[in-house]
């Protein structure tokens, strides 16, 4: 039997990358990074008017939501907000940490509230040092336990893994798209990178194991098992990485440059890889569940 979403949470993931498209995402992440936060907090306003959130509260409505998310490289905790504590949230900015697993809070100093979850209990937090990610975009702090807020919803920590896995296929997926549309236009003695057959095979490589992944995203977000949802962490993981690494070299030296946009996409795979559970915590939890 083959799975299809809801065609009501298609099209309305497909307004959400209409929007994306229109705005200049990139110009907002670089803004994000240096610590204005107005573009990103606009775009923010633009897709909780959209109805992003009321998308993201079906599993499968969540994935299609961050796989655009993620295509877009959008800056901002949006999976705190909207996937691990969308009750505290209300319509609002929420960044956290989560011991051990999310040490650090993400983006805490443009966020509206701030928790720490230690023990399945929320509190509030109280803003210690900064620390620097390999994406500039993404802005970390320490935190320490302030007023104990309630329990954490069940379930929470399995959907911030859930939309991180989703994130990482809809960077994968852009990555892809811009290796390929890149190797149609270099060109290398006298043709396009794109018709020699070790490019060629390369992005293959990639667009099968996105394709492969992406089965696993949406049967973790129908079952919700831990070892599912951790199955999918590493295949979208796995998957976004290959693309990044093809990517960078179907590039070649401008991949390389921070003032390119393609560095945006490279460097959100890089820090997402081990956003809420490295990828040796996911294999370990599949391999428990299985074994």
């Amino acid at each position: 039997m083959k799975f299809q979403p809801d065609p009501e949470l298609v099209e309305f993931a497909a307004a959400v990358r209409a929007l994306l498209g229109d705005a200049d995402v990139p110009a907002a992440a670089r803004s994000w990074a240096a610590g204005d936060f107005a573009p990103g907090r606009k775009l923010w306003t633009r897709l909780t008017e959209l109805g992003v959130g009321e998308l993201a509260a079906d599993p499968v409505g969540l994935v299609l939501a961050f796989e655009e998310l993620g295509r877009a490289a959008v800056p901002g905790p949006y999976v705190e907000s909207l996937a691990v504590l969308p009750e505290l949230g209300a319509g609002s900015m929420v960044s956290l940490a989560w011991t051990p697993h999310v040490p650090f809070a993400v983006d805490a100093d443009a966020a509206d509230a701030v928790y720490v979850v230690e023990d399945e209990t929320v509190f509030a937090a109280r803003l210690g040092a900064a620390r620097t990610s390999v994406d500039r975009a993404r802005r970390l702090a320490e935190v320490l336990p302030g007023d104990r807020v309630g329990a954490v919803p069940g379930g929470a920590f399995d959907a911030g893994v859930l939309a991180t896995a989703a994130q990482l296929q809809g960077l994968g997926a852009a990555l892809l798209d811009r290796a390929t549309a890149y190797a149609k236009q270099r060109q290398q003695f006298g043709k396009v990178i794109g018709s020699f057959q070790a490019v060629k095979h390369q992005l293959a490589d990639v667009a099968v194991g996105l394709e492969l992944a992406r089965p696993l995203l949406f049967g973790a977000a129908l079952s919700l098992s831990p070892r599912d949802v951790s199955a999918a962490k590493v295949a979208c993981g796995d998957a976004a990485y290959r693309a990044a690494r093809t990517a960078l070299q179907v590039h070649g030296a401008i991949g390389y440059t921070a003032e390119y946009d393609l560095a945006l996409w490279l460097t959100k795979v890089r820090a997402l890889l081990s956003a809420w559970g490295t990828p040796r915590f996911h294999r370990d939890r599949v391999w428990a569940a299985i074994r």
